[in-house]
């Protein structure tokens, strides 16, 4: 029996992330030198930067999710989100400040959570369950694209203009202005949206989360807690011997084994229980800490950096497909709210423990640390339902 094509709205929305990762990440590769160097503040600053940001875009993540339920439309939020990210970006290149850079990092990241939420709604709405996993997987593919392009851009950027950083940032404008532009141009409201109903109740809905969708959400929380940001693999490689200016190409690595493996983790999902694919992801992780926990050269530091890429394309689509298989569609943005603030506030819980534990007590106890939680999880799993339809 041949697979159904995916639709439309998967491609548009996997291109449309592509080009504002590709417009963020730009900046983000360059940043923890802008704030240092160019601005001249402390890197306890740009630890309380990313700190505040990614707070703030947790509660963003929760509330678009139940407005997009509750007014019956996801265009308009995806929009908002991507529009606001867009207009972020000029204020990088104009910073004299680090003051500036906040409130531009916490605008980026509250419109990332406006659009996580309704985007993922979106491509539950216009998949069939039974491709849904390779959607999920797809689009977060291309997202990693743009991802793994961005330091590559950055570094051929910083050589083409003469080391000028605000230059480049002013260059990181252009793929995100393309991003707004195909959302706006290309995308289409689901067809079951377009009539407006009678509001849901704005907080009820909260209250309605079934119970497995609540554990999907608990066991993810847990499992998030485990990972830390990708910030501690550039200091790994640093630790391991790579230059300042070569240790950012650790994410270039991370981001090639996420990209590699995203949209097959999610295909093998449709046909397989999506449980024993977040198992292989787990395993990965605890794998991949364990190496970089115990191995001290640039080899041992490429496998565990590639392992934890592995691992992401293993678990992060895997979770959004069973978000989408349990919640019922009148829910499924209040849901997918829930999970983007939950797995939120795990990943800043998450660094700042491993920011601790790697100063208290060196890199080794921040990747042992992470492996134990990871494993901690994994026993979690079989309180996970199989496959849970969506209610229609």
């Amino acid at each position: 029996m041949s697979r159904a094509a995916l639709p439309r709205t998967v491609w548009v929305l996997g291109f449309v992330s592509l080009l504002m990762d590709l417009s963020s990440e730009i900046i983000h590769a360059l940043l923890p030198l802008f704030i240092t160097v160019t601005l001249g503040a402390s890197v306890a600053v740009l630890g309380a930067i990313d700190g505040v940001a990614e707070a703030t875009a947790s509660f963003a993540k929760l509330a678009s999710g139940r407005l997009s339920d509750r007014n019956q439309r996801r265009k308009p939020w995806i929009l908002l989100g991507y529009g606001l990210a867009a207009a972020t970006k000029p204020l990088f290149a104009l910073a004299g400040s680090p003051l500036t850079v906040l409130g531009a990092r916490l605008v980026d990241r509250t419109a990332k959570g406006i659009r996580g939420a309704p985007r993922d709604a979106m491509l539950a709405d216009e998949t069939a369950p039974e491709i849904r996993g390779a959607a999920y997987g797809l689009r977060q593919s291309l997202d990693t694209m743009g991802a793994f392009l961005a330091p590559l851009a950055a570094v051929a950027l910083m050589w083409a203009l003469a080391q000028n950083i605000r230059a480049v940032f002013w260059m990181a404008v252009i793929p995100g202005i393309a991003s707004v532009t195909l959302a706006w141009l290309a995308l289409r409201e689901p067809a079951r949206h377009a009539a407006t109903g009678k509001p849901q109740a704005l907080l009820h809905g909260f209250r309605q989360v079934d119970r497995s969708c609540r554990l999907i959400i608990a066991v993810a929380f847990v499992f998030t807690l485990a990972r830390c940001s990708e910030s501690f693999l550039i200091l790994k490689g640093a630790d391991a011997g790579l230059s300042p200016t070569l240790a950012p190409l650790t994410l270039v690595l991370f981001n090639l084994a996420y990209l590699l493996l995203s949209y097959p983790a999610g295909a093998l999902s449709d046909r397989r229980d999506p449980r024993l694919i977040l198992a292989g992801g787990i395993a990965m992780l605890v794998a991949g800490d364990l190496v970089l926990a115990f191995g001290g050269g640039l080899i041992t530091a490429a496998v565990g950096v590639a392992l934890w890429g592995g691992h992401m394309a293993l678990t992060q689509g895997l979770f959004a497909r069973l978000i989408a298989d349990a919640a019922p569609e009148r829910l499924r943005a209040t849901t997918f709210g829930l999970f983007h603030f939950a797995t939120g506030v795990a990943a800043l819980l998450a660094s700042l423990a491993a920011g601790w534990l790697w100063e208290v007590q060196g890199p080794a106890a921040t990747f042992i640390a992470s492996a134990g939680v990871a494993a901690v999880s994994a026993l979690l799993l079989p309180t996970l339902r199989a496959r849970t339809p969506s209610a229609r």
